[in-house]
């Protein structure tokens, strides 16, 4: 996530910079330099960040869940916590999902799949969000 997506986000879920530092739990300076671009995000405030999206979209009844739109397997679902605790709208939130037959050791590793997945993408188009992390190379734009 840059800085232009977080500040993006933070003004549609109607958050001022010192409420965001306030629920996100880091200063205020941080948040101004997130925006700016002179910080990068770390993990866990881009992972919030997010979740608060979702929240705010109400993401649950407006995406099919995961395995539906992956096609997964009986035995992928068995050992898949989205699956386990029927979040499938969720499941790029939520660390040891099973996508492309493994989970993923971190969040960024985790999210070069989501970026490119149509769960993690419908969340991000409601709001004219970028899916993909500006440091990653660029794709093409249909």
């Amino acid at each position: 996530m840059n800085g232009k997506d977080f500040s993006s986000i933070r003004k549609n879920i109607g958050k001022t910079q010192k409420q965001m530092s306030e629920i996100l739990g880091v200063s205020l300076k941080a948040i101004q330099s997130f925006e700016q671009g002179w910080r990068r995000i770390p993990a866990h405030v881009e992972r919030q960040t997010l979740f608060l999206l979702a929240m705010k979209t109400g993401s649950r009844e407006q995406v099919s869940p995961c395995w539906e739109i992956r096609c997964c397997s009986r035995e992928m679902l068995e050992n898949c916590p989205a699956w386990e605790f029927k979040s499938g709208h969720l499941c790029w939130f939520i660390n040891g999902t099973i996508c492309q037959g493994k989970p993923r050791g971190s969040w960024s590793q985790k999210m070069v799949l989501c970026r490119k997945c149509e769960v993690f993408g419908s969340l991000m188009k409601r709001w004219d969000v970028s899916p993909r992390d500006k440091t990653l190379p660029e794709r093409k734009r249909k």
